[in-house]
């Protein structure tokens, strides 16, 4: 159920956002977070376009990042169709889709993945990539909820144009591969302080997101600071 409270406050902090500099890698991961909160799905991701291949840049969650990066792997899924198609592609249940995407479908099964929905992201009729939502049990994605997926979706895409335009000496493209190269860096500290601690990789991701909310640091900069400089907290 979409929660409109939620939905309001979300844009609310994407306006503020766009009013100041962040990392794009952060503001993705925002865009997961915001859209598990306000549809209240299971599993959110980001997947954007560089090279010709949708490439997973930021999820929720471990369940999610899996099948995100199947998604990049084998180039087949909700996310890559939507790119490709620039339009939604709603599935409420993946046994109604059979031979569909069949690398994907298998390993979403045993994630205990059944419905997904890609929600395209584009700036001027340019494709950057889509929004991908997971849920556990049959889902038939309503219209209320995907015009709000969608409406967080575009204020995302708009901070990433408004951030290429801010900085007009890079191009998007470079941005975009920073938050590749995030996504790569806070993988590597999740499995450092997961294996450290003996938790699990998701309890180290909500620590190393809380280190840098507090300290108004960047995903990444906890990432490297636990990866390169031993960082610990």
């Amino acid at each position: 159920m979409a929660d409109q409270e939620l939905l309001v406050r979300a844009l609310s902090d994407f306006a503020r956002t766009l009013a100041g500099e962040f990392a794009v890698s952060d503001v993705l991961h925002d865009l997961a977070e915001r859209v598990t909160e306000v549809l209240g799905v299971p599993g959110a991701g980001v997947s954007l376009a560089g090279g010709g291949r949708v490439r997973f840049v930021a999820a929720i969650d471990e369940m999610a990042a899996a099948i995100e990066r199947v998604q990049e792997e084998t180039q087949e899924g909700p996310g890559v169709d939507a790119y490709r198609a620039g339009k939604l592609v709603l599935v409420a249940d993946l046994c109604d889709a059979p031979g569909r995407w069949p690398a994907f479908a298998a390993r979403a099964r045993e994630l205990g993945i059944v419905a997904v929905a890609g929600i395209p992201m584009h700036w001027n009729r340019t494709p950057l990539g889509t929004l991908d939502m997971y849920a556990t049990a049959r889902r038939d994605w309503s219209a209320a909820e995907v015009d709000m997926a969608q409406v967080l979706a575009n204020m995302a895409t708009c901070y990433i144009a408004h951030a290429s335009e801010l900085e007009r000496s890079r191009r998007t493209v470079e941005q975009l591969q920073e938050a590749l190269e995030s996504r790569i860096v806070i993988e590597q500290a999740k499995g450092m302080l997961a294996a450290e601690r003996g938790i699990s990789v998701n309890e180290a991701f909500e620590l190393i997101r809380g280190h840098a909310r507090s300290h108004s640091a960047s995903l990444r900069a906890v990432g490297e600071g636990i990866v390169n400089l031993g960082l610990r907290f």
